[in-house]
């Protein structure tokens, strides 16, 4: 049995970041891979920032992408209570600890760390004063992704705030002590946090955790430069869900933010995420979001939906624009959505890719109108091939390839000199499904009544 314990420990202040989902991501799957426990740690000790409903977005966010954890809110464990807030008395037992061992003590109101090494004074330009340093012994950071980072903690610092409440250093190392976190899966923007808490570490006796401290996720180029922020179009979990994209493509491009397999393959499932995934691959430079390549991936894994799983975000899509109810025809809806679903790179795109299927109040293409229309036998060609639809045993794709062919040869003509203007009729646009397959879904009634609309409109 693996002894490999990470955590994911987030504030709940405010809606879910694409950052914040891959921390959680990348920690879950070394958990699965290593056959190790993911515990979910809530450090909610920000009274003011911290929120119930950034809670339950937070869980729901999670749970929608698919990520479990073995230990947590909703699950319990051994290691428990899971919030920060309800640790309070642990949090007193280890502060007592540094007291005891003389490295701890007040000031102003507040409680500092007490480093080892030679005290000096010197002036500080950011303090404008004269302030007491420390030569301590440098520290090594055993970084998986960065190597050893050398760094240096220079100044006593806060671990218990003039208002009692416990810093964040303080509290994370003693929940990664209390919980037996053997690796810790975070952003860089903690790397200089890092110091701190190995000089933490050792003043309880206890060897740090294994670091990894993953790469920034910056902006798409095209919404400029720096770190991706909530502000950014793609940057919350919740836009994702809220646009019916798939969980499992979501995961599938994230992971993707800072590693890559080793044959730069794409396209994976959860399995081969897990199967895959190293926390040695993760990459130092910076992690581009690319909102076409979201678009991309989420496409590729629709394309791949058995069409009982694509039925459900598809239906949700099409319920928000009006277009389906619970009276919608279940075997029609179903034939609609297998000739759309190899064509259309989000649910969100869909229902203006089939509007024409569920109702008559479709938007018409200028340009293809123009186009087509504009040729002197248009109409001539659209009252030929009425009474052919009208006239045919059945109304299958076969059948109707048939009798169009039949109606071109008799005219002399290419049956591609129907087909266009078959499909701007009944649908309004110049592309689509393929067309017969569309014919036949869309039913006798429906074509024959279009088509003898635009040509009176002709």
């Amino acid at each position: 049995m693996s002894q490999v314990r990470v955590r994911f420990a987030p504030s709940p202040t405010g809606s879910t970041h694409i950052g914040t989902a891959r921390t959680a991501l990348f920690n879950w799957l070394y958990a699965r891979k290593t056959g190790g426990k993911l515990v979910l740690r809530i450090e909610d000790t920000d009274k003011e920032r911290n929120t119930d409903a950034a809670l339950e977005e937070l869980l729901n966010g999670l749970k929608w992408l698919g990520i479990n954890w073995d230990e947590g809110p909703e699950v319990g464990g051994e290691s428990g209570p899971y919030f920060q807030s309800q640790r309070g008395d642990l949090y007193k037992e280890y502060l007592q600890k540094l007291l005891d061992a003389d490295r701890a003590y007040e000031k102003d109101g507040a409680i500092f760390f007490k480093l080892e090494g030679e005290r000096y004074t010197e002036y500080d330009d950011y303090h404008k004063a004269e302030v007491e340093k420390v030569r301590t012994e440098p520290v090594v950071i055993e970084d998986v992704i960065r190597g050893n980072v050398t760094r240096r903690e220079e100044r006593d610092f806060v671990i218990v705030r003039s208002n009692g409440d416990p810093s964040f250093h303080f509290v994370n190392v003693v929940d990664d002590i209390a919980m037996g976190i053997t690796h810790v899966l975070r952003g860089e923007d903690h790397l200089p946090n890092t110091s701190k808490h190995v000089e933490l570490f050792k003043a309880f006796g206890v060897k740090p955790p294994v670091y990894a401290h993953m790469p920034m996720i910056l902006k798409d180029p095209a919404q400029g430069k720096g770190k991706m922020s909530k502000r950014d179009r793609g940057a919350l979990i919740e836009e994702y869900q809220q646009r019916d994209f798939l969980p499992e493509a979501v995961v599938n491009f994230i992971a993707l933010l800072g590693w890559s397999p080793k044959d730069d393959q794409e396209v994976l499932s959860i399995d081969e995420l897990i199967e895959r995934f190293d926390i040695k691959d993760l990459q130092k430079a910076g992690a581009r979001f690319d909102e076409k390549k979201m678009s991309h991936i989420n496409f590729e894994h629709m394309k791949r939906l058995p069409i009982d799983r694509y039925l459900p975000p598809a239906v949700s899509a099409l319920g928000k624009a009006g277009l389906v109810d619970a009276d919608t025809d279940a075997d029609y809806l179903k034939s609609v959505l297998q000739l759309c679903q190899q064509k259309i790179n989000s649910f969100e795109d869909l229902p203006s890719f089939a509007a024409y299927f569920f109702t008559d109040d479709y938007t018409v293409d200028p340009k293809t109108e123009k186009k087509l229309l504009k040729k002197a036998d248009a109409a001539e060609r659209i009252q030929e091939v009425i009474p052919v639809l009208e006239g045919l045993d059945s109304f299958d794709a076969i059948t109707l390839e048939r009798g169009i062919q039949a109606l071109a040869d008799e005219k002399e003509l290419k049956i591609f000199a129907y087909f266009p203007l078959l499909r701007f009729a009944v649908s309004g646009v110049g592309g689509g499904p393929d067309l017969l397959p569309m014919l036949e879904t869309l039913g006798r009634e429906k074509v024959v009544a279009r088509l003898k609309k635009l040509s009176a409109n002709l």
